[in-house]
């Protein structure tokens, strides 16, 4: 695998695909910069060696070239965290691009408008792909958030630079920390799967039950399971047509040795609201008209034991929801846990929005081996695809 480190840019003008679709404020700040700082290492390495750096990004969802999605909202938070004054080309192709590109020294970086005001970028146009790659002489992805993405300048563009092109440190990182839990892991290995759905989760199930000896089971995604066992689930969420699917993968975990914890008592409320009224009740025996929206302290206790005696951990998913203080507990302790375990020796890794956010609103994000910042591109992995994104720099 072709990284940074394997090549001097010494002289040299050096595109590089970051993942700067921050959020901003309602003054258009920049209200968490933590994308721009995960790839300011890959920045001041090529800026050490004496190279220049082109930055490209999109930004949001812009239907055409609408100012409220402007990359330069971001330019003076990205001078900040870099500690150099970024410059800014008001597009991204043609002329002012060309000019701005043109007249870069070495030492400087610049960052191009945003991709997305032009059709080409997510239709992977080539044409489109060709004219970003003139702007530079070498091209570096670090963009793992949008890896599972054939655009333009995430694919496309890797071809007009067949032995001039290479991972950056971020990307390089995100596949390594994925490929450790996947290929390369300590044993015993639990992956922890929750959110809502079992059917946005199957592929991963599906993928890594020949790799881990634990899998917990929690969120919304339970009581699927619960139903398709014979439970009584109340107004608990449910996807009644995934309940088959539920007892194969229970099957199938019983032949490969897999062993699979789901919570045996939940908080159940009365309505969905941070105000309702709670109870605990045991997870198969929740009454009519009542919805389990948190693990229990039992379901708990027995996670702890599964993730204290982990080697390696992988984190997909809330154990309930988390957004509303009073269910936010068990992906609370479910996060102390994981932390406990790394603390001990474990390898952790994070991923998929709503863990992410979870870990960050907790304070528990340094607390972890490997907190990634792509959601649906390490779904993606860890559903065994290979990524146009990094096929196209392994190419």
């Amino acid at each position: 695998m072709k990284i940074l480190r394997d090549f001097n840019f010494k002289d040299q003008k050096v595109l590089i695909r970051v993942d700067f679709n921050v959020p901003l404020d309602e003054n258009f700040h920049v209200a968490d910069a933590t994308r721009i700082e995960a790839a300011k290492p890959t920045i001041d390495a090529i800026l050490a060696d004496g190279g220049s750096v082109i930055l490209m990004s999109h930004l949001g969802r812009p239907k055409g070239k609408e100012e409220q999605f402007s990359l330069q909202h971001i330019v003076s938070k990205c001078s900040e965290v870099l500690g150099i004054k970024v410059k800014f080309a008001s597009d991204c192709t043609g002329e002012i691009a060309q000019n701005a590109a043109k007249n870069l020294k070495q030492g400087e970086v610049l960052l191009l408008e945003n991709l997305r005001f032009y059709a080409q970028e997510e239709a992977g146009d080539e044409n489109f792909a060709k004219e970003l790659a003139s702007l530079g002489y070498f091209y570096v992805n670090d963009a793992f958030g949008t890896a599972h993405r054939a655009h333009a300048s995430t694919t496309i563009i890797a071809k007009f630079f067949p032995k001039k092109k290479c991972f950056g440190l971020l990307l390089a990182k995100e596949i390594e920390s994925l490929n450790r839990v996947l290929n390369n892991s300590a044993k015993p290995v639990t992956a922890v799967l929750g959110g809502s759905k079992v059917s946005s989760k199957i592929t991963v199930i599906e993928n890594i039950l020949d790799k881990v000896d634990h899998m917990i089971i929690g969120g919304g995604m339970t009581f699927t399971f619960v139903k398709a066992l014979g439970g009584k689930i109340g107004s608990s969420i449910c996807e009644d047509d995934k309940q088959e699917l539920a007892l194969e993968i229970l099957r199938l975990a019983k032949e490969k040795n897999v062993q699979i914890h789901i919570p045996v008592d939940v908080v159940a409320a009365d309505s969905f609201s941070n105000n309702a009224k709670t109870k605990i009740v045991d997870v198969s025996k929740i009454p009519d008209g009542w919805q389990g929206l948190d693990a229990g302290p039992k379901s708990l206790e027995n996670f702890k034991e599964v993730i204290m005696i982990s080697k390696t951990i992988l984190w997909n998913g809330p154990l309930g929801v988390f957004e509303m203080e009073n269910f936010a507990n068990g992906t609370i302790e479910l996060g102390n846990y994981i932390a406990e375990a790394t603390i001990k020796g474990a390898f952790s890794l994070v991923g998929g929005g709503d863990s992410v956010a979870a870990v960050k609103q907790f304070g528990l994000e340094e607390k972890m081996s490997y907190v990634s910042t792509g959601g649906g591109a390490m779904l993606e992995m860890l559903e065994g695809k290979i990524l146009p994104g990094i096929a196209a720099i392994l190419n």
